[in-house]
């Protein structure tokens, strides 16, 4: 995304533009083409959720080139996913606004945006209420220490509700790292750094965590643009336990596991339809349920 800690992804951007690949041909390991056709477009489409239901989606939408982001609501009718509009709360461009997450319980929405420092492009986490009948209420901003003067990112929790999110504040190992934080007390945040093996010396800012909190994928840049690793927790301690295998050649952004976490949605470039959504079954025979593609659901 579009501020000083991200622009080795818009390079890789520029650098691999020329690249193409046939429509609906299977990735390395096994990654593939998920976007549904509603929403796919010129653009880049990427961090997708769902409300548990399944019947809402909202994502990110940015430009070819991965900039001027906004956030995007789809619904699930007729069999099919439905022509993408604004969700309510969202604000137009110039601000842009990002990584939505809609959390297990469904009662609330996290997501990014810079609607208080526009021109600085300074992403805090902010989210929204939904009522119980599905409507988004007003968007809240999270206090310090969870915001700081740096950009946050990824806003995700467990069953728990800890709140991960990547971070460049100061302090930061590599550049970004990734943060848990816990509210102690209504609206009093303890914030801490995951430290070693998580947050190293590369750049990580990008987390999605478990329903259980024992599985975790990150977005980090080691050298070699930014790819997708997993972790599993052992008692207190994170074990990493290898890249999830997309293709090398592209970065990966935008990671949501599956309620079983034996699933993965993540973006990354497509040729020419510059980037999309794709899926990777990270066990031999997942619920192939998820992510929802609303074909069960055309007589509601």
């Amino acid at each position: 995304m579009m501020f000083a800690n991200r622009a080795p992804t818009l390079v890789c951007l520029a650098m691999l533009a020329g690249c193409t690949a046939a429509a609906g041909t299977p990735l390395p390991g096994g990654a593939k083409l998920w976007t549904p056709a509603a929403i796919s477009g010129p653009g880049y489409e990427s961090s997708p959720t769902f409300t548990p239901d399944g019947r809402t989606m909202v994502y990110v939408a940015a430009d070819k080139d991965f900039g001027a982001y906004r956030l995007m609501q789809s619904r699930c009718g007729n069999g099919a996913w439905g022509q993408p509009v604004p969700p309510p709360f969202a604000m137009p461009l110039p601000v842009i606004e990002a990584d939505p997450f809609v959390t297990p319980d469904g009662k609330r929405l996290y997501y990014i945006s810079s609607r208080h420092a526009p021109a600085k492009e300074d992403f805090d986490i902010w989210y929204v209420e939904r009522s119980d009948t599905g409507d988004w209420g007003e968007p809240q901003r999270l206090p310090e220490p969870v915001n700081s003067p740096s950009a946050e990112l990824l806003p995700r929790t467990d069953s728990d509700g800890r709140l991960y999110f990547g971070s460049s504040r100061a302090g930061s190992a590599g550049g970004g790292d990734i943060y848990v934080a816990t509210e102690v007390r209504l609206g009093e945040w303890k914030v801490e750094n995951l430290g070693p093996p998580v947050s190293a010396s590369g750049y990580e800012y990008e987390a999605e965590i478990s329903r259980d909190g024992k599985t975790m994928i990150t977005v980090s840049d080691r050298g070699d643009r930014s790819h997708l690793y997993r972790y599993r927790r052992e008692g207190r301690r994170w074990i990493e336990v290898g890249r999830i295998p997309a293709d090398p050649g592209q970065f990966q952004v935008g990671p949501l596991l599956s309620p079983k976490s034996d699933r993965l949605l993540f973006a990354q470039r497509y040729g020419d339809r510059s980037g999309e959504m794709f899926l990777i079954d990270l066990v031999a025979n997942p619920d192939r349920s998820w992510p929802p593609d609303c074909r069960d659901q055309a007589a509601l």
